[in-house]
């Protein structure tokens, strides 16, 4: 089927104009391709992980080991979805030191010209998602949990994710805390949930 622009288009369900990059709070849902039950299952109201749900989990706690600016906050892993609040951290406030010890070397090429200088071509716009930002953690997270799971399952190319998510800019403690005992309690709450599914 040809591109329609009518049927085709595809709507953002991010805030318009927020910068998701802002040190803040954001809660974070993300569905498995299908909202097939991948991750494991619901027993007696506690969440039992197996190996693929174990991968999430790893990858989800290897978030601020890679992203300095990221902190973790209350998460759990659900049969097929994810949740899990992030909190971005004042970029500015950086160890600078940190950061240059993280990139030695990467100032100078071998011949001393300073990287980036100009090579006569026109310079090419970035795409995807803005760096240090909500989207750019999503990015990273999704296709880290894509390789290892499609790894494991010997499935080279197979979706495990839907094509976006859902994230909730936390603008307060009472909204914070209320998020923070839906995700604990999201386990016992499996058969009234709006992503349930059996199998």
């Amino acid at each position: 089927m040809a591109y329609n622009p009518e049927i085709h288009h595809r709507r953002s369900i991010r805030l318009q104009g927020y910068d998701y990059s802002r040190a803040g709070a954001y809660c974070i849902t993300l569905c498995t391709h299908e909202r097939e039950c991948l991750f494991g299952e619901i027993t007696d109201g506690e969440m039992h992980l197996n190996n693929i749900g174990r991968i999430v989990a790893d990858e989800w706690l290897k978030t601020p080991v890679i992203r300095a600016e990221i902190e973790l906050d209350e998460w759990v892993v659900m049969p097929n979805h994810f949740h899990g609040i992030m909190v971005i951290t004042d970029a500015s406030a950086t160890n600078r030191d940190d950061v240059k010890k993280r990139n030695t070397g990467n100032y100078r090429r071998a011949d001393n010209r300073p990287v980036g200088r100009f090579t006569g071509r026109p310079p090419v716009a970035p795409t995807g998602p803005k760096p240090k930002s909500v989207g750019a953690v999503m990015a990273g997270f999704k296709s880290s949990v894509t390789g290892r799971v499609n790894t494991y399952r010997q499935s080279p190319g197979s979706e495990v994710w839907q094509r976006n998510y859902w994230d909730h800019i936390i603008r307060n403690e009472t909204e914070l805390d209320t998020l923070r005992q839906y995700i604990i309690t999201n386990p016992a709450r499996w058969e009234q949930d709006s992503l349930y599914a059996t199998g």
